[in-house]
């Protein structure tokens, strides 16, 4: 994620690199624009859904239908398998004692990375075995991780949300290290490098048709509860670098004001239509969108949060998260607010209140990513060495209805729970255990809320 903590060089490091990377990199993002540059997000309600958070998540005492949810991050290993290259059996056992510690805390969904890299954790017909398995991309680990995570999941009523990434296809720029079958080799025109990484291009729209192909394979052949992205769009800027989708502007920008703008329609018709193809193949498969918190400041936008932040999705990422949620396009959005109380550049009670103020009235379901992997971190500021702070947060989220639940990132956080935040967060917040379909009938009703609805 996850995301908007970790530095996108990062990913060049180690996994024990990257969580120390992260650590810092979600301030860095909030500073005002001329700071740092942003972070690598690996990271990852109301309206008449079973996980509507206006029917009670804002209420104390863990009403109905509270989501409680953590992030499992694989790409780069970064929590779960610990290690490539494990036996079937060690990494099942590893992704067991996650689910079970879930259970423990009283969480009822996870948020699996299911395709870190354009690979998959799963048989994919389109896209190579992920290398965080076995080491090497596109080797068999002998097992199906995702099957058995959906299964798992659900025997211990927990939601198992599959988060994909979009366009990322690597962490290096030579696709000669990519396995000789990936489709980034076989089409090298759909390929942009950028900052260090490899990036499929999203103003193809013969790569827009790919991707969305392939995350949908994984909704077609399991029980998934939901497709779950997280901040990963158009890459973040690099100081310096120019992301060159130069041939594709040119071919399909005609009748757009600037670049900018035909980027966000490409965006845009990327979140639209797989909407819209989820709903056709299995109408209760809901989607979620988990995006850096600032869409635009509010110096840059009237419309903006009340925030001094070095990036906007709007403008940086190309990514135009007010729009998704007026218009209906998602189930789901999860905010990644990791900053604390009273942060400078982006307060997480003041982004807090424009989220709950954006979703009101739209049937879009609001749940709250929750940076627990910065509490006890030494690096970071006074209030995040208070047990407390993470569950101040929820505590301030009872006053806003529209708030339907929180996901905390990530995994290895959650099991370590260095100076007890998490369990803070539980004894304050959730006294027992919520599952959000206890009859797994999946009988409800989807959103299937109309296009075209928007609200300026």
């Amino acid at each position: 994620m996850r995301r908007t903590g970790v530095a996108r060089r990062a990913f060049v490091l180690s996994a024990a690199g990257l969580l120390a990377a992260m650590t810092t990199a979600g301030d860095a993002v909030a500073s005002p624009a001329g700071g740092t540059s942003p972070g690598e997000g690996t990271s990852p309600a109301g309206g008449t859904s079973p996980a509507g958070g206006r029917r009670g998540g804002g209420r104390p005492g863990a009403a109905p239908g509270q989501l409680r949810g953590m992030w499992i991050a694989t790409v780069a290993n970064i929590d779960w398998p610990s290690e490539p290259g494990l036996t079937a059996v060690r990494q099942e056992a590893e992704l067991f004692a996650y689910l079970d510690r879930a259970v423990e805390l009283r969480l009822n969904a996870v948020m699996l990375q299911v395709r870190p890299t354009a690979d998959a954790l799963w048989p994919s017909p389109y896209e190579p075995w992920a290398d965080c398995l076995t080491g090497r991309q596109g080797e068999d680990p002998g097992w199906d991780p995702l099957g058995t995570a959906v299964r798992a999941a659900h025997d211990r009523s927990l939601e198992l949300h599959a988060w994909f990434n979009p366009y990322r296809v690597a962490n290096h720029t030579d696709p000669t290290r990519l396995v000789a079958s990936h489709p980034a080799r076989l089409n090298p025109g759909w390929t942009v490098p950028y900052g260090g990484k490899l990036y499929y291009n999203p103003g193809l729209p013969e790569v827009r048709r790919f991707v969305q192909d392939a995350m949908l394979d994984a909704v077609r052949r399991y029980d998934i509860d939901a497709v779950h992205w997280d901040d990963y769009f158009y890459p973040y800027p690099v100081a310096g670098q120019t992301f060159d989708d130069d041939a594709a502007f040119e071919r399909y920008g005609g009748g757009f004001a600037d670049r900018a703008a035909w980027r966000r329609d490409n965006i845009d018709r990327l979140v639209r239509e797989t909407g819209q193809r989820i709903r056709r193949i299995k109408p209760h498969v809901r989607f979620g969108i988990s995006p850096f918190a600032v869409w635009r400041n509010k110096e840059t936008d009237p419309l903006g949060s009340d925030t001094r932040a070095g990036v906007q999705t709007y403008d940086d990422l190309h990514a135009d998260t007010r729009k998704w949620v007026r218009e209906g396009w998602i189930d789901y959005i999860c905010p990644q607010i990791y900053w604390h109380i009273g942060q400078t550049a982006a307060d997480y009670a003041k982004v807090l209140a424009w989220w709950s103020e954006t979703v009101r009235g739209t049937g879009v379901d609001l749940y709250v990513g929750e940076a627990l992997y910065k509490a006890g971190d030494p690096a970071q500021a006074a209030p995040w060495q208070d047990p407390a702070e993470l569950s101040r947060h929820l505590t301030l989220a009872r006053g806003h209805e529209e708030v339907g639940g929180h996901v905390f990132f990530s995994g290895k956080s959650v099991l370590a729970d260095r100076i007890g935040a998490m369990r803070r967060v539980v004894a304050d917040h959730y006294p027992d255990r919520v599952r959000l379909y206890p009859d797994r009938g999946r009988t409800y009703p989807h959103h299937g809320r109309p296009s075209g609805r928007g609200r300026g």
